[in-house]
């Protein structure tokens, strides 16, 4: 076993990208889609909507046995846990290490390799369906556990995922679930993070996984009106910052990054998206669905990864907004970013991309940390689709429509969740640092 050093020198680097989201089930397609400024929103497939509010969704088109996972696999997990899944086979075979072998030049130590997976609702599809299986609607609902499934015990754990990733590379490290709502995608690549510069890993299986387009989540954000009802044109419903805005638009998903420390990953060299230099959270302590206008809080956290990253306001060269697309969100954040950034934040691009992938929960902050990796590596800024008429209080340039070409080397991502919930990383170049 490696003896890490204690001089504060390590460094955490992605190596590796995984991603299935929405109109995009690879890292390949799923960036074609944001560099295209295509959408991918429709009406639900998955069940009847006809008698909820929003009525549009954001789903993954994906032949889950093509994508490699076998029949046992699919039967015993959820469609989260297979999302997690495939997008980790990608990304570890995307960082060339061989997980396979015990150490070398292209594998690691098992007893070092780790796993932090967030998910804001877990398995909410299959644990419905199993819910409506083993209740008797004629009897009071009284449960009957003849008819419950074998593998219900895997639906009810949120932990699953993460426990089917650890036996899958066999990852002895530390292994941790993340459930913070929306930031649980963030938070759960930043933890990894720390446990690469702590010592206490060498390489983290990273990011995050939701598939929340059932009839009970979309009840939930229907009885708050947190989600768009512009049911008549699906594609246009994701608006964030603009004035026409009318709610966010539900999507499912998953993104997983291989988070590696820099001397190991040089020693083998590997190939380095970019770095993670920074990551901080903070609790608004205000209210359960409410945002201060002020963004005090996620300011707090902005200021917190920059310094951490020892990189001045004026260093930033793109912000990955959370841009849900509600009326409170939009204007917290920018408040937010203006109250960091300064005089900067006007020079800075700003977009979102669930203007095009939707909001998949819990899972969407490593969807969004994947699209930072790879605007690093491609330097191309996504645009926020749909932008036709900004809100005056949303005042920043949010790269309406079309991709932008540009270097990015210090890029900020943030993210904000129901219970207060606010949460920032920041990722650069190599180049940064040189």
């Amino acid at each position: 076993m490696s003896t890490p050093p204690q001089d504060g020198t390590r460094r955490t680097v992605v190596t590796g990208i995984g991603v299935v989201a929405p109109g995009g089930p690879t890292r390949d397609t799923f960036w074609e889609l944001l560099v295209d400024g295509r959408t991918a929103t429709r009406p639900i497939t998955f069940f009847d909507a006809t008698g909820f509010r929003s009525r549009i969704a954001a789903e993954v088109d994906l032949d889950i046995r093509a994508a490699g996972l076998t029949a046992h696999e699919i039967a015993r997990t959820d469609r989260f846990a297979q999302f997690a899944m495939i997008a980790a086979d990608e990304a570890v075979a995307d960082s060339g290490l061989d997980l396979t072998a015990d150490g070398g030049v292209d594998g690691v130590d098992h007893d070092r390799l780790s796993v932090s997976l967030g998910s804001a609702v877990g398995a909410t599809m299959r644990l419905e369906d199993e819910y409506v299986q083993v209740s008797d609607s004629g009897k009071d609902w009284v449960v009957d556990p003849a008819y419950g499934s074998r593998f219900l015990h895997q639906v009810l754990l949120p932990s699953s995922a993460a426990a089917e990733l650890a036996v899958r590379y066999r990852a002895h490290g530390p292994a941790s679930v993340m459930s913070t709502g929306c930031t649980s995608g963030l938070d759960a690549v930043g933890y990894a993070s720390q446990l690469v510069e702590d010592g206490d890993a060498d390489v983290v299986i990273a990011g995050a996984a939701d598939a929340p387009i059932s009839p009970i989540s979309v009840a939930c954000f229907d009885a708050i009106r947190a989600t768009s009802a512009r049911n008549d044109s699906p594609a246009s419903a994701s608006r964030p910052f603009d004035a026409t805005r009318d709610g966010f638009v539900m999507g499912e998903g998953g993104a997983v990054l291989v988070l590696e420390e820099y001397s190991h990953a040089k020693a083998r060299g590997a190939h380095v998206y970019c770095e993670v230099s920074g990551f901080a959270n903070r609790s608004n302590a205000f209210h359960m669905t409410g945002l201060r206008p002020d963004g005090t809080e996620m300011s707090a956290a902005i200021d917190d990864v920059l310094r951490q990253g020892r990189f001045d306001p004026s260093a930033v060269d793109y912000v990955n907004a959370h841009g849900s697309g509600t009326k409170q969100n939009d204007r917290h954040e920018t408040a937010a970013v203006k109250r960091s950034l300064g005089h900067h934040a006007h020079a800075t691009p700003m977009s979102s991309i669930k203007s095009m992938v939707g909001h998949s929960l819990g899972a969407i902050g490593s969807i969004e940390l994947a699209a930072c990796a790879l605007a690093i590596e491609h330097g191309v800024v996504p645009p926020t689709a749909n932008l036709e008429n900004p809100d005056p209080e949303c005042d920043l340039d949010y790269v309406p429509k079309t991709a932008r070409d540009t270097r990015l080397d210090v890029v900020l991502s943030v993210g904000s969740g129901f219970g207060g919930f606010q949460s920032a990383v920041v990722m650069n170049s190599l180049r940064a640092r040189s």
